[in-house]
C-alpha cells in the first residue's frame, strides 16, 4: 500500500487527505506552517502523524502532496531531501511541474494534481470533490497513480502539458471567480431600487442554477437566451441608457460582455450577420473580422 503524506494542511490538503483516506489510501503524515493545523488534520485520520518538519513527512511517505500556497511550493521543493523514486506532487492550478525541479534533480518523480473545484471551506471541498475534474501533469508510472486517485475520489482526469497550465487556470478563474464578481455587480444594481444584497442574491440564485442546468443539458451555444440571443437591439439600447444614468461604472463591463456574447448568438443561429453588426455598433464595435463570424451563413 502506497504511503501518502501532505505538506500543507489548508483547505485543499485537508480535503484531499480526508478524501483519500476515506477511499482506502494510507495517509501517514502531515506537516503545516502551524502545528495546530497539522494536529487538527492528523486527528481526523487514523494512523496519521502530525510532523513539525516537512522533512519528516518526506521521510515517512512514498508520495508527498505539497498543498501549500503556490508561492511556497518552490521553497518546499528545494529544502527537502527527497529520495530517488519518491513521488512529489503539487496541487497548483497555474504552475507546472517545473517548480518541483529540485525534487526531480534528486531522482524523485514529480507531478501536478489540481482539482478543478472551488474550495470555500473544508466541508464544502470534501462535498464538492466527487464529480470534479482533476488536471494532471506527470509521467508514468506516477501518471497512472494520479489518475487512479482522481477516480477513487469520484472524479475525472485530464492530462495537461506544462505549457497548458496558465491558460487552463485562467479559464477556471473566468468560470468560477468572475462569476462571483458578476453576481456582485448584479446585486449592486438591485440595490439601486432598494432591494438588499441578501434578497437580491436569493432571487438570482434560481436563475443562476437554471443557467448552469441549461449549459449542462443543452450546451453552448444553444443554451444562450436573452436580448443578444434574439437580436433585440431595442432592449440593449435601453440597458445602456439606464446603466449610464444609474451605474456608469458598470457600463464598460456590460458592453464588453455583450460584444463577447454576439459570436455565441451567431453560432446558435437565431440572429443574422446583419443583426450581429447592429449589435456591434450599439455596444461599440471592436472590429470583428470575417474569421470571427465564420460558420454563420
Amino acid at each position: 500500500m502506497i504511503r501518502v503524506g501532505f505538506i500543507g494542511a489548508g483547505t485543499v490538503g485537508t480535503a484531499l487527505a480526508i478524501g483519500l483516506n476515506a477511499r482506502g489510501y494510507q495517509v501517514v503524515a502531515v506537516s503545516s506552517r502551524t502545528k495546530t493545523s497539522s494536529d487538527r488534520l492528523a486527528k481526523e485520520i487514523p494512523g496519521c502523524q502530525s510532523m513539525r518538519m516537512n522533512q519528516a513527512v518526506a521521510d515517512s511517505a512514498d508520495l508527498v502532496f505539497i498543498t501549500t500556497p503556490d508561492g511556497v511550493i518552490p521553497l518546499v521543493a528545494s529544502e527537502v531531501r527527497w529520495r530517488a523514486g519518491q513521488c512529489v506532487v503539487h496541487c497548483s492550478g497555474a504552475d507546472s511541474t517545473a517548480t518541483l525541479e529540485p525534487a526531480r534533480k534528486l531522482g524523485a518523480r514529480v507531478g501536478a494534481f489540481h482539482p478543478l473545484q472551488t474550495f470555500a471551506s473544508v466541508k464544502q471541498a470534501i462535498d464538492n470533490l466527487p464529480g470534479s475534474t482533476f488536471a494532471i501533469e506527470a509521467e508514468e508510472p506516477l501518471l497512472t497513480t494520479l489518475k487512479e486517485m482522481a477516480e477513487a475520489l469520484g472524479g475525472h482526469s485530464i492530462e495537461l502539458k506544462a505549457g497548458d497550465k496558465v491558460i487552463y487556470h485562467a479559464a477556471a478563474v473566468i468560470a468560477c471567480n468572475y462569476m462571483v464578481t458578476l453576481v456582485k455587480l448584479a446585486t449592486d444594481l438591485w440595490q439601486t431600487f432598494d432591494i438588499p444584497r441578501e434578497e437580491a442574491t436569493r432571487a438570482l440564485i434560481p436563475l443562476l442554477k437554471g443557467t448552469l442546468n441549461n449549459i449542462e443539458n443543452v450546451g453552448i451555444p444553444q443554451c444562450l437566451t436573452g436580448p443578444i440571443a434574439r437580436g433585440d437591439t431595442g432592449t440593449i439600447q435601453k440597458h445602456l441608457k439606464a446603466l449610464n444614468e444609474v451605474a456608469p461604472a458598470v457600463l464598460s463591463t456590460y458592453r464588453e460582455l455583450g460584444r463577447q456574447t454576439i459570436p455565441v448568438a451567431l453560432a446558435k443561429g437565431k440572429i443574422s450577420i446583419q443583426q450581429a453588426q447592429e449589435l456591434e455598433e450599439i455596444l461599440g464595435k471592436p472590429d470583428y473580422s470575417k474569421n470571427q463570424l465564420k460558420g454563420r451563413d
